[in-house]
């Protein structure tokens, strides 16, 4: 009985600790609270909004699984947003979108229940950015990529606020490039001939987040310019001359100029036409060597080999007049056989020459004996 007692009174104690220490949250300031207000832009009926990667949306009849982006069927939605409560003192405020080159970027400084605040410092990775001072806001008017870093700030609290230094947790800011350094290419060569059409084009590429952004194209050959600020990323040369040869470069800007990049340059050498490459001239054509009549005295050699008929000669080049395949045959057969018997011949005459040179000594030596 007495154990039953004893947990009882445990119990009720620790329900009054805990009912005494829940609405100590709510009275006292912990967190760098404010109100914020979420607007769906666009909305034509009434949407909702969430507090976790919020979304909009205009109606409210899903008539189809079909998705499209951020849109379904009947359904549409806004571009999602993450919302973070902090519960500190001091807050730094950044962008809630991605920030590219050239955009500006603004930094604030929040204190818990809009308190007071005096000598607010901000800071990039460490290092003072400023000296102290009343302002809560920081400002970049166009960022570049040096700009990216972790950032923080730092105030001193006036009454009815504690009265002491406090510093903001860092917030991470990354600034990404809108578009690449542009390459100035030649089509279809840097090395065209003379009177050919030469296209510069002037390659970058927008980031999907800023396909809307447009971009300036100029056009430079030689320290001057041959076409400024247009639209268009090619230059055409209709008619290329030696004088169009040179060293060309190409820039891409924002329209607000506040962004701008060039390319490398690219050498144009225009080739000029050969003086060869003339009008093709009629040439006659070959005439058959005239046969010798004088005899030769060198030993007879071997036939020429049997000649295909060409269009040299009339009457075989007739379509009229096709030649056997088996009489080329035989009478290739045949005149091998014949090369054959003059070579033998030829050694026979040798022989018959070489005897007969040793028969005429002794017919002489004969009547002196």
């Amino acid at each position: 009985m007495k154990l039953d007692c004893v947990i009882m009174a445990w119990a009720l104690y620790l329900f009054l600790v805990m009912f005494w220490a829940a609405p100590m949250p709510l009275t006292m300031p912990h967190s760098a609270a404010s109100l914020e207000t979420l607007r769906c832009e666009g909305a034509t009926a009434p949407g909702s909004v969430s507090n976790q990667d919020s979304n909009c949306h205009t109606n409210d009849n899903l008539t189809g699984p079909e998705e499209d982006g951020f849109q379904i069927k009947g359904y549409t939605f806004s571009k999602p947003f993450h919302l973070i409560v902090s519960y500190d003192w001091l807050i730094l405020q950044g962008p809630s979108r991605p920030v590219f080159e050239g955009d500006s970027l603004v930094l604030r400084c929040r204190a818990w229940q809009n308190w007071p605040l005096t000598q607010v410092t901000f800071y990039r990775d460490g290092s003072a950015l400023g000296p102290p001072g009343p302002d809560r806001e920081f400002a970049i008017a166009v960022v570049q990529k040096a700009n990216s870093g972790h950032y923080h700030c730092s105030g001193i609290f006036k009454s009815p606020g504690p009265r002491s230094l406090e510093t903001a947790s860092s917030v991470a800011i990354r600034v990404q490039e809108l578009f690449p350094t542009p390459v100035l290419r030649a089509t279809p060569s840097a090395e065209p001939q003379e009177g050919s059409p030469v296209t510069l084009n002037c390659q970058t590429k927008l980031p999907r987040q800023r396909s809307a952004t447009r971009l300036l194209f100029s056009f430079y050959k030689d320290d001057r310019t041959v076409r400024s600020r247009d639209l268009s990323p090619e230059f055409q040369i209709p008619t290329a001359s030696e004088e169009h040869s040179g060293s060309y470069w190409c820039e891409a800007a924002t329209e607000d100029n506040q962004l701008l990049k060039r390319s490398l340059q690219l050498e144009i050498r225009v080739q000029r036409l050969s003086s060869t490459a003339a009008s093709p001239t009629l040439t006659s054509a070959p005439q058959k060597p005239a046969a010798s009549e004088t005899a030769s005295t060198e030993p007879p050699g071997p036939l020429p080999p049997l000649t295909t008929p060409s269009s040299e000669d009339p009457c075989l080049s007739s379509p009229l007049v096709v030649p056997d395949p088996h009489l080329h045959h035989q009478m290739g057969i045949l005149l091998k056989h014949v090369q054959e018997v003059r070579v033998l011949l030829g050694h026979l005459v040798i022989e018959l020459r070489d005897l007969s040179g040793h028969r005429k000594p002794e017919t002489t030596n004969a009547p002196a004996k």
